[in-house]
């Protein structure tokens, strides 16, 4: 029996789901706070799994159909899980090596507090526009970022959203970013008419985050001295340390897999702690001298690889900064990511959004109305399957005939689609966008999010847009 031949689910049954999923996802977060990444809300989305499951059975589906259903969803969330262990391996060489110190060490010298958010917003959003990935940006940049803004006494939480505002314009609209491509591809729009589109709604957007980010900035000066003598004392800072770096830019801009991109990043690390930091390398891997010196090195660069670099500089605060990193450290967020991808899965086999979704396309009546319900439909998406991806590809197909009915051209759906999917990917926990975010910068969601500007505006300025009628083409084909 097809998913088309089962009796439909009432309103009721296609909230309850995903009610469930969020009211025990906000008490994970009320009761263990932070640590609710760490075990807590994997144990939300596996009881929120097991109410949809109980939904769907009583309309006909069947375990068997269920249980493919969310193992296929997991397998397509694979590769995000690649990428988290692929980033875990790059902080944890980078770390071994210095190039994160290296990163904070400039950084301190040339970044000024007072701007330095919106700086941060400027720096990602440049890059992230020249490679077309978020978190190519953030698993490189951005930890760099944080550590600076963490040694100058900046709020890691503002930081972390300041770099997700960059990171996601890029991604929103470089015709690199293969959510752009799959944005534009789904409603059948030309990829560079597409990112004209929402460039107009995304550049706005980015300027009110740079203002917000300038307001933020701390007045007055950082007298930065005493930190950066403690770097010179414990590390050998080089400007060859940013060769990891360079190699991930290029080989982004060659548009290699992200990961294969990273991991390659992350090899380049190991190597150059071993041509730089030899005796570090040695000194972490094998304190005993139980090994061969040569053999030390390779031992090294596998330990910082799994399970991250522990520093044993002597100076507290650096060690903070470079003890991190390593395969292992990801694999809570895995965890997550596989839970939210099986929920995912039981709740697109079901159609539970698309049951959600139906009532409010058959009553809505202006252009702004149904944008809104798009938006909407989006956002509602990114919680319920955690991928952005089907954020995309699923609002734009129940939404496209929408359009098409009220005789709009099909880039006024991908121009919303772009604005809104993408960037309100990053704001879900348990979204694979939200978790890896918080994973690699080292803030929680729930955290950032308040500061998450582009990301919050983004959507809005693509509903204003439509209400105020402003470039709602009418044929087929966009038409300046």
């Amino acid at each position: 029996m097809t998913t088309q031949q089962k009796p439909p689910l009432s309103l009721f049954e296609a909230i309850v789901p995903i009610a469930s999923l969020i009211v025990l996802v906000g008490l994970s977060f009320f009761l263990f706070g932070d640590e609710g990444a760490s075990g807590p809300n994997q144990v939300a989305l596996v009881v929120a799994t097991m109410i949809a499951v109980a939904v769907a059975r009583r309309r006909g589906y069947s375990l068997h159909e269920l249980g493919e259903a969310a193992s296929a969803s997991v397998a397509s969330g694979i590769g995000a899980i690649f990428i988290l262990l692929a980033v875990g391996a790059l902080i944890g060489t980078w770390a071994l090596s210095g190039t994160l110190i290296a990163m904070v060490y400039y950084g301190l010298q040339l970044l000024n507090p007072n701007f330095f958010y919106m700086s941060a917003a400027v720096i990602c959003a440049v890059i992230s526009f020249g490679i077309g990935s978020s978190w190519t940006v953030a698993g490189t940049i951005g930890i760099g970022l944080v550590g600076i803004a963490v040694n100058m006494g900046l709020d890691p939480a503002i930081t972390a959203a300041a770099i997700i505002s960059g990171a996601y314009f890029g991604d929103t609209t470089s015709p690199l970013s293969d959510s752009a491509n799959l944005a534009a591809g789904v409603a059948g729009v030309d990829l560079y008419d597409h990112v004209r589109e929402t460039l107009l709604t995304s550049i706005p957007a980015l300027l009110i985050a740079l203002a917000v980010f300038w307001f933020f900035g701390r007045a007055g000066e950082l007298d930065a001295s005493d930190k950066v003598s403690a770097i010179e004392g414990a590390f050998n800072v080089s400007p060859l340390l940013f060769i990891p770096l360079a190699v991930v830019v290029v080989l982004a801009l060659f548009r290699l897999p992200p990961f294969t991109t990273i991991f390659i990043g992350a090899l380049a690390g190991g190597v150059l702690a071993v041509a730089m930091a030899p005796d570090r390398v040695a000194a972490f891997a094998d304190p005993g001298r139980s090994v061969p010196y040569w053999l030390a090195q390779i031992k090294g660069v596998w330990l910082a690889l799994a399970g991250g670099y522990v520093s044993s500089s002597g100076h507290p605060a650096l060690d903070v900064l470079a003890t991190r990193g390593g395969m292992s450290s990801m694999l809570d967020t895995i965890w997550l990511v596989i839970t939210a991808f099986a929920f995912g899965g039981v709740v697109e086999k079901a159609g539970m959004i698309q049951r959600l979704v139906e009532p409010v396309i058959s009553r809505v009546k202006s252009v702004g109305g149904l944008v809104s319900a798009l938006v909407a439909s989006i956002f509602a998406t990114n919680i319920a399957t955690a991928d952005q991806y089907l954020a995309i590809v699923l609002p734009a197909r129940m939404f496209k005939r929408a359009f098409e009915a009220r005789g709009l051209s099909p880039i006024v759906l991908s121009r919303s689609v772009g604005s809104a999917a993408t960037p309100t990917s990053a704001l879900i926990p348990w979204n694979s966008c939200g978790a890896y975010m918080s994973a690699t910068l080292g803030v929680s969601t729930f955290h950032y999010f308040p500061y998450a500007v582009f990301s919050i505006v983004s959507p809005l300025i693509a509903v204003a847009v439509a209400f105020a009628g402003i470039r709602t083409f009418r044929n087929m084909t966009a038409a300046d």
